[in-house]
């Protein structure tokens, strides 16, 4: 089954306009990998259309000239992001990736007041087709998809949330909010009109990833404030 209808808003127009250029924000740099802060409304990579080249590996390119994408965030997102600085740390992050062996928390701002204070939303996930870039909940065709959260802080009419992907599904703690009748302020994809109105940008922030250093295995935690 899909996402109900009566909580879709159907597609909104999209227009490109990346925030202004400036410093790159580092977290970390060596000679093997690179984190950085990627701000929301910036691309991870570029798009098509010519009006989409600023990007973050773009930018990233600009002062490390061989920086490489592992994953992505949705243009949106903000937070940590890993890239490679050679093709052994490329292939051993994007193992650790496919493998799931690397931990990902993001926070997030939720429209209302969530009731439980912890759970899980297991809901297979497939392209909405005639409305992509959109995604829908699909238990038929879906791939699997594990979103596990918790509540940090409620307000009326408000929810902050923790929350931990599982799976890596292109959307996919978006359309997990959602079903569960609190998607996430500031959606220009999936929240309803108040829930869109409630804030300037999504508010959605990848806050935390934990990995193994591609040379030696140590384990390493990378942190980022949250900006909402």
């Amino acid at each position: 089954m899909s996402v109900d209808e009566n909580t879709d808003p159907g597609p909104r127009a999209f227009v490109y306009d990346p925030p202004p250029a400036g410093p790159l924000p580092v977290i970390h740099a060596d000679d093997h990998i690179l984190v950085l802060d990627k701000p929301s409304g910036l691309l991870t990579v570029r798009g098509k259309p010519e009006a989409h080249a600023d990007c973050l590996e773009a930018r990233a390119r600009e002062v490390y000239a061989d920086a490489r994408i592992v994953h992505r965030l949705d243009m949106d997102t903000s937070g940590v992001i890993i890239m490679a600085r050679n093709a052994e740390a490329h292939r051993h992050l994007g193992l650790q990736f496919e493998k799931r062996q690397t931990r990902k928390t993001y926070q997030a701002l939720v429209s209302g007041a969530m009731s439980a204070d912890t759970g899980e939303v297991e809901a297979p996930l497939i392209t909405d087709w005639p409305n992509r870039p959109k995604q829908m909940i699909d238990h038929e065709r879906g791939k699997a998809a594990l979103t596990r959260w918790w509540v940090l802080e409620r307000a009326a009419a408000q929810t902050r949330v923790a929350l931990a992907p599982m799976t890596g599904r292109s959307h996919q703690l978006r359309v997990h909010m959602l079903s569960l009748g609190h998607p996430i302020l500031g959606d220009n994809l999936y929240a309803d009109d108040a829930a869109l109105a409630a804030s300037t940008r999504l508010c959605l922030h990848a806050c935390r990833l934990e990995l193994r250093h591609p040379v030696g295995g140590e384990a390493m935690v990378f942190e980022s404030t949250v900006p909402f």
